[in-house]
């Protein structure tokens, strides 16, 4: 078989087998636009362009931007952490219809890069959300936000990769960060990522190259944390008190387990619940509450809400031999 062009992977074959004309290259290419700006102008009225205030360390205040959109007709929006955490002010929220409305920050969780704002405002216009695990490598994906302080720009690309990592100002890496060769720019993040059919997959935060734009994903887990910033203003997560990195398993081990590697630890803080647990700098993680500890990733995703306050199991390799300590995790303070 011949390989596809580009728009018949979008589209499907110009040329139908039932025995009808192919379909003209531009008409193709029409279809194409068809869909981009049906996208367009379904997602566009939720998007707004956002101007922050922030406080610098002299006292004064600037101005930054960026994007963000209405999740629910009562002015719940959503944007990037980065974008809005440290307004000091309202924000303003500029729609493509003209109205301007002032927002305020309802929460934000810097290790997932997310915040909901809720505008002043009623009668705005939802988007609705999709979900990015039904997303494959080569889906049409169009961006929408407000690069550069242009409202409504909306570029158009494909799913370049699934399951990249993010790595956050707060130090935390975010998994599963879709990864697209839509054009974003500086003032695109918090903005929109939808698919095809106009709902929104992703929440654009990074430009990591010209081609290469990334967006934190919308899944089962991200809903969690918008839920959670929508009803309390806070996410909340576990905390046992470790730094450290990942270290491949004695062979031995690695091959009774069916497990490659763990997490190194390189520090243990004073008093934390690691400490007080009898973990030491060199111990091995390989589990935590019976969940396999492949690396920092699978760590960071097991301290959930779950196990604040709860005695688990925490599994070590030390000194070549497997050692099982109780823990209790703290909540992470921000």
């Amino acid at each position: 078989m011949a390989d596809l062009t580009f728009i018949e992977a979008i589209l499907g074959p110009s040329r139908p087998d039932d025995g009808s004309a192919p379909l003209p290259d531009d008409e193709a290419l029409d279809a194409y636009s068809r869909v981009v700006s049906t996208v367009a102008d379904r997602v566009a009225p939720s998007v707004a362009n956002l101007r922050v205030s922030r406080r610098t360390r002299g006292g004064r205040f600037v101005d930054g931007g960026g994007s963000g959109f209405v999740i629910t007709p009562d002015g719940f929006m959503l944007t990037s952490a980065h974008v809005a955490e440290s307004s000091r002010r309202t924000i303003q929220a500029s729609f493509v219809d003209g109205r301007e409305e002032s927002a305020e920050l309802v929460g934000a969780d810097p290790l997932s890069d997310l915040a909901v704002l809720r505008a002043h405002a009623d009668n705005l216009v939802p988007a609705e959300l999709g979900d990015a695990d039904r997303l494959r490598v080569g889906q049409l994906v169009v961006a929408i936000g407000n690069p550069y302080g242009f409202s409504s720009s909306v570029t158009a690309g494909v799913v370049s990769a699934l399951g990249r990592s993010l790595p956050t100002r707060a130090g935390r890496v975010v998994d599963n960060v879709i990864q697209t060769d839509a054009a974003l720019n500086p003032g695109n993040s918090g903005g929109a990522l939808a698919d095809g059919n106009g709902r929104i997959v992703g929440i654009n935060t990074a430009v990591a190259g010209v081609g290469l734009g990334l967006a934190v994903p919308i899944n089962d887990a991200t809903r969690r944390i918008i839920g959670a910033l929508m009803r309390d203003g806070r996410f909340r997560r576990a905390y046992i008190g470790i730094a450290g990195g990942p270290r491949p398993l004695p062979p031995r081990i690695a091959a009774r387990l069916n497990q490659r590697g763990g997490v190194e630890v390189v520090d243990v803080g004073a008093e934390t619940p690691a400490a007080k647990a009898g973990l030491r700098a060199e111990d091995l993680v390989i589990a935590l509450g019976g969940a396999p500890v492949n690396g920092v990733g699978d760590l960071q995703r097991l301290m959930t809400e779950d196990l604040i306050g709860a005695a688990v199991d925490v599994v070590v390799v030390r000194e070549g031999r497997e050692l099982t300590l109780r823990l209790v995790p703290d909540e992470l303070v921000a």
